[in-house]
């Protein structure tokens, strides 16, 4: 097996053996200025369709970087498909939970506008900076794909009928988590995973809510949890159930 170098990028580009790939500034910048890097180091490079690739630079400069593909160090791999759909909280606990749901292994992040929700702007390339840099340093092969912040009732309106919601409650009836996650059917079906902003969903979010049939209530303890912390809470609880954490971590040699 060949050793995957420490350094990781994401290509938008495909990724074939042979093949040049041009890196953005600031790619070349991080790879030149930053790490240091000259030309025949090695660097993986991965898309989110063709698996990981070990590649070589070729060339820097000020503001360029040309690599040139190697060979296939893992081929592409399925992944849960999980959604995490939250009121989105203010800007440096927003960018941890971006970062720590990507860890997470979620494949879509939704900023969910609520009644309560405070923070009254979400910008998307923000979190897809910091969902892309989260899944290089993580060594998924994957980048969550990551929308821009919409009513909770618009996202509602579009839901695949065939996708489970499991919907972390602050109070009531709601079934402790680990003990809903124990029974539950699902495993390698579609999920999500909502959570509510500080202060929880009110009740006419709750009521429509309640209309769907695949909806689950579950408790995340006796404690109130901050809205970060009980997303990454929850997911952790998911992945440990019905998700990828049975599997073994990606080896080195």
């Amino acid at each position: 097996m060949t050793d995957r170098p420490r350094t990781r990028l994401f290509i938008e580009s495909d990724l074939a053996s042979g093949m040049a790939v041009e890196c953005s500034r600031d790619q070349a910048h991080y790879l030149g200025n930053v790490l240091r890097l000259g030309p025949g180091d090695p660097v993986a490079l991965f898309n989110g369709r063709d698996g990981e690739w070990l590649a070589h630079i070729r060339e820097t400069g000020k503001k360029s970087a040309t690599l040139t593909v190697d060979s296939c160090l893992r081929d592409q791999a399925p992944e849960p498909d999980l959604w995490l759909v939250f009121a989105p909280v203010k800007k440096a606990p927003l960018d941890f939970l971006v970062q720590k749901a990507t860890e997470l292994g979620v494949s879509a992040l939704m900023p969910a506008i609520t009644r309560r929700t405070v923070v009254e702007r979400v910008k998307r390339e923000r979190m897809e900076a910091n969902a892309i840099e989260a899944a290089e340093q993580c060594e998924r092969l994957t980048v969550p794909h990551v929308e821009d912040a919409r009513p909770l009732s618009r996202i509602l309106d579009g839901w695949p009928t065939d996708r489970h919601i499991l919907l972390c409650a602050e109070a009531g009836e709601a079934v402790p988590i680990n003990e809903f996650l124990r029974g539950a059917e699902g495993r390698g079906e579609p999920w999500a995973i909502l959570t509510g902003p500080e202060g929880g969903f009110d009740q006419t979010e709750l009521d429509l809510l309640n209309k769907f049939p695949n909806v689950s209530a579950v408790g995340l303890g006796p404690r109130i949890l901050r809205a970060d912390t009980a997303a990454l809470a929850a997911l952790a609880c998911w992945q440990a159930a019905l998700g990828d954490w049975q599997n073994r971590p990606p080896g080195r040699n």
